[in-house]
C-alpha cells in the first residue's frame, strides 16, 4: 500500500516500556493523521457503510494527542514529540467540491493567524517535495520569526485526490449507479500556533497577548498607600468592583488584583509577564478626578479615561490594541521579505535573517541543490516554504536563480523550523 504514499514510511513508533515491570506486548502510540476512515470498513463499534453518493460528503473533524515518529531538533511548542492537533478528515463525489473545501479551510486558518493572534501569514501551495506524501497537493499559511530569521508552517490544508481512496478499495455509488472513488481531503494545525504567536509578540518583559485570545483582557489594580483612611481603601476597592462589574458587562475579561501583601510595583511586574493588554490603575487623584489610567501592554503608553466611561472606552482600546499588533507584526513580516534573481543575492538575503521571494522551476531536484548549497556549518539550508498564491509578474525569459532552467513561478523560500 505505500506504493501509493510516495515518501511516508511504515515505521510506526512502539512502547515497550510504560511502567515496570516491562510490558508483555508492544503498543504503537498514534502516529500523525493519516487518510480518513474509509467508507464501511471493520470499526469497534458498528456504524453504517458510506456507499452511495447520497452520503457524501462524508466530513470528520477532531482534537487529538500525536506522536511525532520523524524527530529532530526539539523546540517548546513549535516541535515536540507529541502535541495536541486539530485534524479533519473529508471524502467528496467530485474533485471541484475537494477543492473548494481546501481553500475555504485554509481561509480559516489564515483568520485565526490574522484575526485572533494578530500573526501576519503567507498562503500558498507547497511544491512537489514539502506537499503531504501520496497527496494531490498540498496548501499553507507560512508564517516567520524575524527575531530567529526562521519561517515555519503555520497550518495545512491537503487534497489527497484518489490515492488513499485507490489504496484502500473505498467505492461508491454514483447517481447513475456506477462505482467510483471519492477524492478525499486531510487538513489539521496545531498546538505550535501558541508558540508562533508567542515569538511574534513576546518582549523581555514577558508575554504579549492579542485581545481577542487573551483570557484576561483587563487587570484593575488599585493604588494604595500607607497614609489612606481605611474608610478611603473601603471606599477605592468598591469603585474598582464597579468598574470590574461595568467591564463584565461590556464583555470585558477582567480581574482585579486587590491582594494587600503586594506592592503595585510588584503587580504591574506580575501581569505585564502574563501578557494582560491593558492595565487599568487607579489611585488616591483617580478617585477625586473620576478616572483612571490605562497602560497598554503592546506599547507601554498610557491613556487616562473617564470611570464613567470605561465600558465604552475599554473595548474600544482593545480593538486598537489588536489591529496595531497585526500592523506592526505585519510591518516586520514585510520587511524581512526580500525579492532576489540571482543565488548571490540569495545567500545575502538569508545572511541578513531574511526570507527570499524568488523566480525558480519548481524541480524537487534543483530544491534539494538549494537545501545543501545553502547550508552552512552555522546555519542549516533553506527550503521552499511555499509557492504564494499572490504572484508578482513573472517577466518575459525569467529564469531559475538556482538552476538558471526557466522559471514556473515565483517561490517563497527561507530557513525554517
Amino acid at each position: 500500500m505505500f506504493e501509493h504514499a510516495g515518501g511516508a514510511a511504515p515505521r510506526p513508533a512502539r512502547l515497550t516500556e510504560a511502567a515496570r515491570p516491562p510490558r508483555a506486548r508492544m503498543h504503537a502510540p498514534r502516529p500523525r493523521p493519516r487518510p480518513a476512515p474509509r467508507a464501511g470498513r471493520r470499526r469497534r463499534r458498528p456504524s453504517p457503510p458510506r456507499r452511495s453518493h447520497r452520503d457524501l460528503p462524508l466530513k470528520l473533524n477532531q482534537w487529538t494527542n500525536v506522536v511525532r515518529w520523524e524527530f529532530k531538533h526539539p523546540t517548546p511548542f513549535i516541535r515536540t514529540r507529541e502535541f495536541l492537533w486539530q485534524e479533519g478528515h473529508t471524502a467528496f463525489a467530485t474533485r471541484e467540491e475537494a477543492d473548494a473545501e481546501v481553500m475555504d479551510i485554509l481561509a480559516l486558518y489564515r483568520r485565526v493567524y490574522e484575526e485572533l493572534l494578530a500573526v501576519p501569514v503567507c498562503p500558498g501551495r507547497k511544491s512537489e517535495a514539502e506537499k503531504f506524501a501520496g497527496g494531490l497537493y498540498t496548501t499553507t499559511v507560512e508564517a516567520f520569526i524575524p527575531a530567529t530569521g526562521r519561517g515555519i508552517q503555520g497550518a495545512t490544508s491537503h487534497c489527497l485526490g484518489q490515492n488513499f481512496g485507490k489504496m484502500f478499495e473505498v467505492e461508491f455509488l454514483d447517481d447513475a449507479g456506477v462505482k467510483q472513488t471519492p477524492w478525499q481531503n486531510s487538513w489539521g494545525f496545531t498546538t505550535r500556533t501558541i508558540g508562533v504567536m508567542i515569538m511574534t509578540h513576546a518582549d523581555d518583559k514577558g508575554l504579549v497577548l492579542p485581545p481577542r485570545i487573551a483570557p484576561r483582557q483587563v487587570v484593575v489594580i488599585p493604588i494604595v498607600n500607607k497614609k489612606m483612611t481605611e474608610g478611603e481603601v473601603e471606599a477605592m476597592n468598591a469603585r474598582v468592583a464597579e468598574l470590574e462589574a461595568a467591564l463584565v458587562a461590556a464583555g470585558v475579561r477582567v480581574v482585579t488584583d486587590t491582594r494587600t501583601n503586594y506592592t503595585p510595583g510588584w503587580k504591574y511586574n506580575h501581569w505585564e509577564c502574563k501578557g494582560v493588554p491593558i492595565r487599568m490603575e487607579i489611585g488616591p487623584r483617580d478617585m477625586e478626578k473620576g478616572t483612571v489610567m490605562m497602560v497598554r501592554r503592546d506599547t507601554g503608553a498610557k491613556v487616562e479615561g473617564s470611570q464613567a466611561d470605561v465600558a465604552a472606552a475599554v473595548p474600544a482600546l482593545l480593538e486598537t490594541i489588536q489591529a496595531d499588533m497585526l500592523a506592526r507584526a505585519r510591518g516586520d513580516f514585510e520587511a524581512a521579505r526580500e525579492t532576489c534573481t540571482t543565488w548571490e543575492e540569495f545567500t545575502a538575503a538569508l545572511d541578513r535573517n531574511h526570507m527570499v521571494l524568488a523566480p525558480w522551476c519548481e524541480e524537487v531536484e534543483v530544491e534539494e541543490s538549494i537545501k545543501k548549497r545553502s547550508a552552512s556549518k552555522d546555519a542549516m539550508g533553506a527550503k521552499s516554504l511555499c509557492i504564494p498564491f499572490d504572484q508578482p509578474p513573472l517577466p518575459q525569459g525569467a529564469v531559475c536563480f538556482a538552476s538558471g532552467k526557466p522559471a514556473k513561478s515565483w517561490g517563497l523560500f527561507g530557513r525554517s523550523y
